[in-house]
C-alpha cells in the first residue's frame, strides 16, 4: 500500500517540496498529492511588477509535474482535520466538495495580506499578497488620472518595492508612502542613503512615524488626525497566515503559525510538517525566521529531506537555514542588496543601483527555475520506503 503525501499550497516552498519528495521517493511507495486552488504557479515576489501592467511567464504545474509523479488537484482546502488525517477541499472550478487522507501531510498554505484590524482597511484598501489582489489594483491604476494620488502603508520590503515601481512606471501620479518609523531603519547607514536618494529621485513623498488609523475611499487618516489623500490606498503593513490553522487541534503560535521542530515536524502531531510562512520555525540566533522566499524555500528542503529519511530509514539531515542579504527591487533600473548576519540583521556592505537590480533579477529566476524543474538539479536516487515511521518516531509518539 503506497504511502500517501498530501502537500497543501503550490507556492514557492509547497512546490519545491512536492519535486523534492518526488525526487526523494521510489514512485512505487508513495503517492504524492499537491493541492492548489491556481493551475499556474505564481511568482509572488514579482506582484508589483505586475501591478504595473508588465506580464509575468506562465508556469503550469501539468507541465512543471509531468512525469515526476506528483499528481495535481486543483481545489482549494477549507479544512483540515489532524486527528481523522483528512483534508476537505473543494474544487476550484464548483461546489463539490472531497475528503483527502493522508499518512503524511505538507502544509504550505502560506499567508496573505493583513488588515490589522484598521477601519475601512478591508472595504477601501489594495493589496500585493496574491494575483488576485494585483490585478485588481492593476486595474485601478490604469483607471487613474494625471496627477491622482496613490499612497502605500507600510515600509517593508513589499511597501518599499510596490511603491518605487507604481512611481517609475506611473510618474504622473502622486505617490506616497507611509511608514512606521523612519525610512527603511532596519537597513546599513549606507542602504538608508540609497534608498532615500532613490526615493527622492522618483518623487515619493514619504511621512514618517505615521501610523494609519483609518482607510476611506479617498483619504487615509493618521493617528495624529492628519487626512492624507489618497484615491488608491495600497496595504502592505503585514502578512496574516491562512485561517484554516485556527480550527485544527495543531500547536500554533505568533498569529496562528504552526510550531515547528528543527526538521519542520509539527511539534504536537509527528505526521504534520509546515514550511513557508505558516510555520513558526526558529532560526540562527534562537529569532523566527521572517515570512519571506528566502525563509520558505530551505524550510521546503528540510522538510522533503525530513520526510524521506524517516519513511526510508536512514539518518535524518539537517539543513543550515541562515540569511545572507535582503533583496529588494526599487523599480526596474535598481535595486538594493542588503547584506545581513545569518540572523538577517544587516551589515555596512551593500550593493546599490544597476548592479543590484542584476543581482536581484538572478535571485528571482534561480527561485523560479527551481519550482519549474521540480526533480532535476539533486544528486540523489528514489530510495525505497522501508518502514512508515521510524523507530525515533514511534519512541516520540508514545512520549506524548
Amino acid at each position: 500500500m503506497q504511502h500517501r503525501i498530501v502537500v497543501l499550497g503550490a507556492g514557492y516552498t509547497g512546490a519545491v517540496a512536492a519535486g523534492r519528495l518526488a525526487k526523494r521517493l521510489h514512485r512505487d511507495d508513495v503517492s504524492i498529492t499537491l493541492v492548489n486552488s491556481e493551475p499556474d504557479f505564481v511568482e509572488r515576489v514579482r506582484l508589483h511588477q505586475l501591478v504595473t501592467g508588465q506580464d509575468l511567464r506562465p508556469r503550469p504545474f501539468d507541465e512543471m509535474f509531468a512525469r515526476t509523479g506528483v499528481e495535481l488537484k486543483l481545489a482549494r482546502v477549507t479544512a483540515v482535520d489532524v486527528d481523522r488525517k483528512t483534508v476537505t477541499v473543494t474544487a476550484a472550478d464548483g461546489p463539490e466538495r472531497e475528503e483527502v487522507g493522508y499518512d503524511t501531510l505538507v502544509y504550505a498554505l502560506g499567508s496573505g495580506w493583513d488588515d490589522g484590524g484598521v477601519p475601512g482597511a478591508t472595504e477601501h484598501a489594495y493589496d500585493v499578497s496574491g494575483r488576485p489582489g494585483a490585478l485588481r489594483l492593476r486595474d485601478r491604476l490604469a483607471a487613474l488620472g494625471e496627477g491622482r494620488p496613490v499612497v502605500v502603508v507600510g515600509g517593508g520590503l513589499t511597501g518599499l518595492e510596490a511603491a518605487t515601481e507604481i512611481a517609475e512606471a506611473r510618474p504622473d501620479l502622486s505617490v506616497a508612502l507611509a511608514v512606521l518609523g523612519t525610512l527603511g531603519d532596519w537597513l546599513s547607514h549606507k542602504g538608508q542613503a540609497h534608498l532615500r536618494k532613490v526615493v527622492d529621485r522618483l518623487g515619493i513623498t514619504v511621512h514618517e512615524h505615521t501610523v494609519v488609523t483609518r482607510v476611506d475611499a479617498d483619504t487615509v487618516t493618521t493617528a495624529d488626525g492628519r487626512a492624507i489623500a489618497a484615491d488608491v490606498t495600497l496595504w502592505t503593513t503585514g502578512f496574516a497566515v491562512h485561517p484554516v490553522v485556527r480550527a485544527t487541534t495543531l500547536e500554533a503560535a505568533d498569529r496562528d503559525r504552526i510550531v515547528v521542530d528543527t526538521t519542520m515536524r509539527s511539534v504536537s502531531h509527528h505526521d504534520v510538517y509546515a514550511v513557508g510562512d505558516a510555520a513558526m520555525a526558529i532560526g540562527p540566533g534562537g529569532k523566527p525566521l521572517r515570512m519571506s522566499c528566502a525563509s520558505g524555500v530551505p524550510m521546503a528542503w528540510q522538510a522533503a529531506d525530513a520526510i524521506a529519511a524517516r519513511l526510508t530509514g536512514v539518518e535524518v539531515p539537517k539543513i543550515s537555514i541562515r540569511y545572507f542579504q535582503q533583496c529588494i527591487s526599487l523599480g526596474r533600473r535598481g535595486g538594493l542588496i542588503q547584506f545581513v548576519t545569518a540572523d538577517d540583521r544587516a551589515v555596512e556592505r551593500a550593493l546599490t543601483g544597476r548592479l543590484a537590480a542584476v543581482y536581484k533579477e538572478l535571485i528571482c529566476r534561480g527561485a523560479a527555475w527551481g519550482v519549474a524543474h521540480p526533480t532535476t538539479g539533486i544528486p540523489s536516487r528514489r530510495r525505497r520506503i522501508t518502514q512508515p515511521r521510524t523507530p525515533i518516531d514511534a519512541a516520540a509518539r508514545a512520549a506524548t
